[in-house]
């Protein structure tokens, strides 16, 4: 059992880094948006494209089970979206995430959203080559659920507490789940949202834009030590 999960994951790890390298050289920040079922990952998605109108370029990989619901409504906002549906698989992996680059082409220095399956477990051990992943929690359920799902928390960048419209509806503690979170994972923003009110959406685009900066920043510099070494190659 140990030697086929290593084999497995050193397959997915080599498909991720050959989609980490296509993302660098066009500069595209991808995100792994991760979550349970419901915590409105979709939601989320068509309200922050909304808010990135006209300022960058978006695209959407929706990963789910069956149908090509969420692709519909991500392709209803005018952004390209790519559907992948894994059947009984519970998670999206790297082969998959580089069979549906290829269909949607990539235009430079803009946002791929990776919207996976809905699963708090599976998915946080594959790294499809993105930047960083995001996990999507919602005030309806439970402030323990980094406790529950540490591998996922610990291995996200970001935790956004959606939903929080709700919150005068619910005894859910929004103090004890940032503790609970930052106890799995100590250096992890916390935003909260509401993707139904706006409430938020403008910390979450500006986290956007500074991890965009970050991906710019070092896609130049790759590009500036590959022509530094062809120049030291060519005697210059």
């Amino acid at each position: 059992m140990i030697e086929i999960e290593q084999n497995i994951m050193a397959k997915n790890d080599g498909y991720a880094a050959r989609n980490r390298q296509r993302l660098q050289g066009t500069g595209t920040l991808a995100l792994n948006l991760v979550s349970s079922p419901g915590s409105g990952k979709t939601s989320l998605l068509v309200a922050t494209i909304r808010a990135l109108a006209g300022r960058l370029p978006v695209a959407v990989i929706e990963g789910d089970q069956q149908t090509s619901n969420d692709a519909d409504r991500i392709r209803a906002t005018g952004v390209p979206a790519i559907q992948v549906n894994t059947g009984k698989g519970c998670h999206l992996d790297a082969h998959m995430v580089g069979h549906a680059i290829d269909h949607l082409g990539l235009t430079d220095n803009g946002i791929l959203f990776i919207e996976n399956v809905g699963n708090l477990v599976c998915p946080a051990a594959f790294d499809l080559g993105e930047e960083a992943k995001v996990a999507i929690l919602s005030v309806t359920e439970g402030e323990d659920k980094p406790l529950k799902y540490p591998d996922m928390f610990a291995a996200s960048s970001l935790m956004i507490l959606n939903k929080t419209d709700l919150l005068p509806h619910l005894d859910f503690d929004m103090a004890a789940c940032a503790a609970n979170a930052r106890r799995i994972n100590p250096t992890i923003d916390i935003l909260h949202v509401s993707a139904r009110t706006g409430e938020g959406l403008a910390d979450w685009v500006e986290w956007l834009d500074n991890r965009r900066k970050a991906v710019l920043a070092r896609s130049i510099a790759v590009a500036e030590a590959q022509v530094a070494r062809l120049r030291l190659a060519a005697g210059e």
